[in-house]
């Protein structure tokens, strides 16, 4: 039995009264959770304060994924998925091809459209706003997640305007959240290596936070299993952890191990899952001010995001359809599921399914 006194032969007494007590674990803390070599021990804690703030919920969400263009400047060493213009594989969608894609499911009950791409050297800002008016006009209900704090950057240079200007015109235009990519590993250090080109970690979170003063949620991601160290991934959660203290502005974190396959980094050998799994948890324990635990189904695999929810997560994210950034890096996980299909995982792990939007509301099903 996992009691006191286990966790302080394990040496995490202090840890196992604060998580009991509610109080915010420090970097010292996350430290010794993420060395110690009993990752259920860790995993317990972390699904207590899962328990404490959902109780036996799980989430879910029927969604689409739509990757508009992978044509990108930026080079990052980790990323399967970018492509230089004149490229072989590069592609790029027209503002028809979107809505094509979106009307090949004009019937499932979609309630959440997720857009992403690269930063592409020269498409005009008008692109990206026809987008979002055309998918507010064709579905008025939907609720329109696109664009990373990366993206949002790059349009502000290429439009000679603030990130806080561009903001406004796509919130405009039908904007109704950030998704959380981009964030990748804060540390100075790995992306000086990594992706030297990638606005930097500050600049993120300050893209991030302009954005939740005009009233846009985002998700925040964290990127891991590369050339980071434990430290560096403790200050990544700390860094999010003092910004959502601020403006309450982040709705999900999504924890995303690195796929090495197809990348310039394939020599680094992938996570394993009880890495994984820790990783998770620890994220849980961490986070203390971000209410919801992705565990992103399309990089863990279905089978390990089952078992994650017992290790702090309480989403499994949705249906997806056609997800291009992980599975061109090697990703072995479908590419999309059906609601059945997600309700039956949810039950099958112990937990009551519920659908939801991109805030979190609950829907009727």
């Amino acid at each position: 039995m996992l009691n006191a006194g286990w966790y302080e032969r394990l040496g995490l007494g202090e840890v196992y009264r604060k998580v009991h007590a509610g109080v915010r674990l420090d970097l010292n803390d996350g430290e010794k959770l993420l060395s110690c070599p009993d990752v259920v021990a860790v995993g317990a804690l972390a699904h207590q304060v899962r328990t404490r703030l959902h109780g036996g919920t799980t989430y879910y969400v029927v969604n689409q994924h739509i990757n508009y263009s992978n044509i990108c400047i930026n080079g990052c060493l980790f990323c399967a998925f970018g492509r230089v213009k004149g490229d072989s594989k590069a592609f790029q969608l027209s503002v028809e091809d979107v809505l094509n894609k979106m009307k090949e499911r004009e019937h499932d009950p979609i309630t959440e459209i997720h857009i992403v791409g690269g930063c592409h050297p020269d498409l005009p800002f008008s692109y990206y706003e026809t987008i979002l008016r055309e998918i507010k006009a064709l579905r008025p209900s939907i609720l329109i997640k696109a664009f990373t704090a990366v993206e949002i950057a790059h349009l502000a240079k290429q439009a000679g305007a603030t990130p806080g200007e561009v903001l406004l015109r796509l919130k405009s235009a039908g904007l109704d959240m950030l998704p959380g990519g981009g964030a990748e590993v804060f540390s100075p250090r790995v992306r000086s290596q990594l992706c030297p080109k990638k606005l930097s970690g500050e600049e993120w979170l300050t893209v991030t936070r302009q954005a939740h003063e005009l009233g846009i949620r985002s998700n925040a991601t964290m990127l891991y299993g590369h050339i980071e160290t434990p430290r560096e991934r403790l200050e990544h959660l700390d860094a999010l952890r003092q910004l959502q203290d601020d403006t309450q502005g982040f709705v999900c974190f999504i924890p995303l191990p690195f796929q090495p396959a197809n990348t310039r980094l394939e020599h680094i050998h992938p996570t394993t899952g009880v890495e994984d799994l820790r990783n998770m948890a620890v994220c849980r324990l961490m986070l203390d001010n971000i209410p919801h635990i992705k565990a992103y189904w399309v990089m863990l695999t279905v089978k390990l995001a089952q078992v994650a929810l017992h290790f702090g997560a309480d989403d499994l994210d949705g249906t997806v359809v056609e997800e291009k950034i992980g599975h061109m890096a090697g990703a072995e996980s479908e590419q999309a599921l059906t609601r059945v299909e997600l309700e039956r995982l949810i039950r099958d792990a112990g937990f009551n399914p519920m659908e939801r939007n991109s805030f979190f509301q609950k829907l009727a099903t």
